[in-house]
């Protein structure tokens, strides 16, 4: 029997599908950040960034999941938080429906930008989200904020807010900490200032063909970065994970580091957070990169957490 062509139904270019959302998922929220227009249709780069969102929360969300077995409320604090791009989704995709007690914190020192995600959250119906428009010193004695918040995270977050957002979770001895570096030019900068001004450090003479160019100085500096943030949360006792994102091909700026707090904090990390910077000739920067003061106690443990180093396929 002859398959009558016409009635096959084609599926609609452009058209939000329906399979791609998850239940419950608010429509609106998207159309406010782009991902849907509004007349609630994806194109191949809605797709594209779903697919990034979908692929992050495979991260984060066994976190939540974990912690909540020990306490039902969570309090997560996104630092550095922009437009709340990744609070909201998180809001969204998770705590409204599977902790609905929790509350997300949104940290953000432009004023306007505070502003305007406290209104979407009120005409989103989110009341377990609220914005504080505090520099990073304000955030870490706020009474506004947990005292011990479970999660801390920064998507994105430029230059050094990534590193104060490391700080502000540290000295609040966050239970988790999810990041996804962006530029950071501190280092980079620092190498620059630096370069063949080390009199008599002769361990710089060939370490120093690393940066010697411009882009290898940008390149190197941003990778360097993300090492010493790794010991430095290794140092203070968390537990380290370093992967890569997929549907971030088009940025350079596709590492996701997750810490967890497992351990004490480890001498063996901070040293070699301070022998390297050492060796590149970056002691400036150890403020930075700061270690806790119990390192220095005999009790410490001297064996530093494994990091683990994942590729993901798509």
């Amino acid at each position: 029997m002859a398959r009558n062509i016409d009635s096959v139904k084609k599926p609609t270019p452009n058209k939000a599908d329906k399979y791609e959302l998850r239940p419950g998922q608010s429509t609106e929220l998207l159309k406010e950040l782009h991902i849907l227009t509004r007349e609630g249709q994806m194109n191949q780069d809605s797709r594209r960034k779903l697919k990034q969102i979908y692929h992050l929360m495979q991260f984060i969300e066994p976190l939540l999941v974990d912690m909540q077995q020990q306490r039902p409320a969570l309090h997560i604090v996104d630092h550095g938080a922009g437009k709340s791009y990744l609070g909201f989704l998180l809001y969204d995709l998770y705590v409204k429906s599977a902790a609905p007690d929790s509350h997300i914190y949104g940290i953000e020192r432009r004023a306007e930008l505070v502003e305007r995600s406290q209104q979407l959250a009120t005409r989103l119906g989110f009341p377990g989200m609220s914005f504080l428009a505090l520099s990073v010193a304000e955030s870490i004695d706020s009474p506004q904020l947990p005292a011990r918040p479970d999660m801390v995270t920064a998507l994105h977050a430029c230059d050094t807010a990534t590193d104060d957002a490391i700080a502000f979770a540290l000295k609040k001895q966050a239970e988790a900490i999810v990041l996804v570096p962006c530029c950071q030019a501190e280092i980079a900068a620092a190498l620059r200032r630096n370069k063949g001004q080390t009199p008599g450090r002769s361990a710089l003479g060939p370490l120093a063909e690393l940066w010697r160019h411009p882009l290898h100085t940008r390149e190197f500096g941003s990778h360097l970065t993300n090492v010493l943030r790794c010991l430095q949360l290794e140092a203070h006792g968390y537990q380290v994970t370093v992967t890569e994102l997929v549907g971030w091909e088009h940025s350079m700026k596709n590492e996701l580091i997750v810490a967890r707090r497992k351990n004490p904090p480890q001498r063996r990390a901070a040293a070699r957070l301070r022998e390297i910077l050492q060796e590149v000739g970056l002691e400036e920067l150890q403020q930075r990169f700061f270690t806790p003061d119990s390192l220095t106690s005999d009790n410490t443990s001297t064996n530093a957490p494994q990091s683990h180093a994942g590729e993901v396929t798509s």
